[in-house]
């Protein structure tokens, strides 16, 4: 190497030293700059293990069976699934509880009855799975069970019915007034009719246990009636049976655990017999002008009757409200409906 490139050597040698003894210390760390683009996805990673069947907790009821599929086709046709009743009346404080499924829910969860609802239910719904069962509540089979099946204490009479399952449909399935809600506040002694001279569509259970006040009006004694006291759970025992029918018709296969030999529910003819005992009520009442045709059938004709007179036509309307063509209780409605056509004489 000549003595000239030597030189330069050490020069740029004697420059760097000179520059690195006069460098400061480092400054902070700058922001990151933008991500990169991502690069190529993995491998897919082994598949885990299936979950325990135990686990799978839904499939109890939603299933490829029938298990719901079952209750709602037959349920949809009957009352308590056309829906009409929550449309009509589910926004009235006083119907709600028992016209909107949805209110019904939170009047058993309250502990309430329906005369204790102090609004109606702003978005009503038609009575369905949830308006009887805890549906969604545990995500399990344990969801099928019912709302309450305690005992009610019935809002008219004060009395208490108690019909296992049945105290569900006890809840509202029960009268509303007596004959003595429509006593005339002019005359004590005389009774005042209107176009709604009835108990309110849903008497069964004041029928089925023979406490409505009328029978007294008439002198008859009220009793409760063997499809109350022998027939297990009631109300359910008659109208959905072992078969568990959504339809709620009557079941002829619970009757038959009683009455061996029935083939249809005129069994020994009873049916039949007070169905022309009806026709003859509803003549003389006709007869009397007691009864007019209205929008729905007959109806009262309002006015201030005696009490024998009034409890006739009080009976007629029992009858109807009841729905069982005196099935119900054939005791209490056979001695009903011959006083009735007695003081009608």
């Amino acid at each position: 190497m000549s003595i000239k490139k030597l030189l330069v050597l050490l020069g740029a040698l004697v420059l760097v030293l000179a520059l690195s003894a006069c460098a400061g210390p480092a400054g902070p760390e700058g922001p990151a700059g933008p991500a990169g683009p991502a690069g190529p996805a993995g491998p897919a990673g082994a598949a885990g293990a299936d979950g325990a069947m135990t686990e799978l907790t839904c499939k109890e009821c939603h299933n490829d069976t029938a298990i719901i599929t079952g209750k709602k086709a037959p349920w949809s046709i009957s009352g308590h699934g056309a829906g009409t009743a929550f449309a009509e009346e589910g926004g009235r404080n006083t119907c709600a509880g028992c016209h909107s499924g949805s209110a019904f829910s939170a009047m058993i969860a309250a502990g309430q009855n329906f005369s204790q609802l102090e609004s109606g239910d702003a978005n009503p719904t038609h009575q369905d799975c949830r308006t009887c069962h805890q549906i969604h509540v545990t995500y399990t089979g344990e969801d099928w069970a019912l709302e309450t099946n305690a005992p009610v204490t019935l809002v008219t009479s004060g009395a208490t019915f108690d019909g296992g399952s049945g105290n569900l449909c006890a809840n509202c399935h029960q009268a509303r007034r007596y004959m003595a809600n429509f006593v005339d506040k002019n005359d004590a002694t005389k009774f005042a009719a209107t176009a709604r001279f009835n108990t309110h569509y849903s008497v069964q259970v004041d029928t089925l246990m023979g406490i409505v006040d009328v029978a007294a009006n008439l002198g008859v004694e009220g009793k409760p009636g063997a499809h109350y006291s022998m027939v297990e759970n009631t109300c359910v025992g008659c109208h959905m049976g072992e078969s568990d029918a959504h339809g709620f018709e009557p079941q002829l296969g619970t009757c038959v655990t009683c009455h061996a030999d029935a083939e249809n529910f005129d069994i020994n003819g009873y049916q039949t017999a007070f169905e022309e005992k009806v026709k003859e009520l509803e003549a003389a009442l006709l007869a009397k002008g007691l009864i007019a045709e209205g929008a729905e059938g007959y109806a009262a004709v309002p006015g201030s009757y005696d009490k024998a007179t009034a409890s006739a036509l009080f009976t007629y309307f029992l009858i109807e409200e009841d729905g069982s063509m005196g099935v119900h209780n054939p005791n209490y409605f056979t001695a009903l409906i011959d006083a009735a056509l007695a003081a009608l004489q």
